[in-house]
């Protein structure tokens, strides 16, 4: 598990003063970046250099408790599959206040070479990342 922590921040809350849902994916995505800070140069290197990306094929959210401005939140991100070229990233983002969970988001990703994009087999160091978070079969939703 790899832990990501950030403020919400005031432009991510709706009339009702809870974050807009459409924001949970943006963290998501932060929280990912983060999860491959171990590679030499990062996300940012792995994409603009390396030019492999993940982009998403599939997103799953569940949303349980609100988040307002100003609060703090903690996404614990893990690995819930972990295929040749597509791996699945479970994301819990956790008021840290309280260790409230707020929202889970499962989030399928392939790898792909960017010039082309197609689909390529997974590069060991961003496999070993993967499968160092990888978690036990249980934590993963069954079915759809």
């Amino acid at each position: 598990m790899v832990p990501f922590l950030r403020a919400v921040k005031f432009e991510e809350v709706d009339a009702a003063g809870i974050v807009f849902f459409a924001c949970f994916s943006s963290y998501a995505h932060e929280a990912m970046e983060h999860f491959f800070g171990a590679l030499p140069g990062g996300y940012p290197d792995l994409i603009m250099r390396r030019r492999i990306g993940l982009p998403a094929v599939e997103l799953t959210a569940r949303f349980l408790a609100p988040l307002r401005y100003g609060d703090a939140l903690r996404i614990e991100t893990t690995t819930a599959e972990l295929g040749r070229r597509s791996a699945r990233l479970h994301y819990r983002m956790l008021r840290q206040s309280d260790g409230v969970l707020a929202a889970e988001i499962f989030h399928k990703v392939v790898t792909t070479k960017l010039e082309a994009v197609r689909s390529c087999d997974m590069p060991e160091d961003v496999r070993a990342i993967f499968t160092a978070h990888l978690a036990s079969p249980a934590a993963a939703p069954r079915g759809g």
